[in-house]
């Protein structure tokens, strides 16, 4: 019984935390990389907000606040790149806060219908110090399977075992800050000397 209510109370938070991110993209008309430079310039930035540039997508995002569900804390809208079929405007992610300062829960559409996108797939999303780049590796799994052709002692060591592995950590992937510019107008790429 004990289980069965463990079991249960796991399902419902894990349900309730899914619930905070909308199943399938939005799409918010006239926003592009102009307009976002304007939203971002009017408000009181935090370090995760600005523009950002995915190089393995080739793509320019823009990170903002967002107030539509209890534990998320920023939307990701495409603004610009080489697919043709995503439109400027569209929220391909979701970003919330964790217990740790620079790590957080990062959630990314994984397919697409047409210009609907579809599937949020969660990753660990880590923010560097100087918010100047924000990485990530989604999860890698493999299976492994067992066979145990002897069978000895079946009910201890079943014919055949599949065993989920995780495969060994690689270089995470991730965007970089191009607006704003870091501290006294700098860019992050260029070097300060005081």
């Amino acid at each position: 019984m004990r289980l069965l209510f463990t079991t249960i109370s796991l399902i419902a938070v894990t349900a309730l935390c899914m619930a905070s991110v909308p199943e399938k993209s939005i799409y918010l008309p006239g926003v592009d990389e102009d307009s976002m430079r304007v939203r971002l310039d009017e408000s009181d930035l935090q370090p995760m907000e600005g523009i950002w540039y995915y190089p393995n997508e080739e793509m320019t995002l823009g990170i903002e606040r967002y107030q539509g569900a209890h534990n998320v804390a920023y939307r990701i809208i495409f603004l610009g790149g080489i697919d043709p079929e995503l439109l400027p405007g569209t929220v391909i992610g979701y970003i919330a806060p964790t217990a740790v300062k620079n790590k957080f829960q990062l959630w990314l559409y994984s397919q697409r219908d047409h210009l609907t996108l579809l599937k949020p797939m969660e990753c660990v999303a880590t923010l560097n110090n100087d918010a100047s780049s924000l990485t990530f590796d989604p999860p890698h799994w493999r299976i492994k399977v067992r066979v145990n052709l002897a069978r000895f002692l079946p009910t201890i060591f079943r014919s055949v075992s599949i065993i989920p592995e995780k495969e060994e950590e690689k270089v995470p992937i991730g965007f970089n800050k191009v607006y704003p510019e870091g501290g006294n107008g700098n860019p992050f790429t260029t070097i300060r000397y005081l």
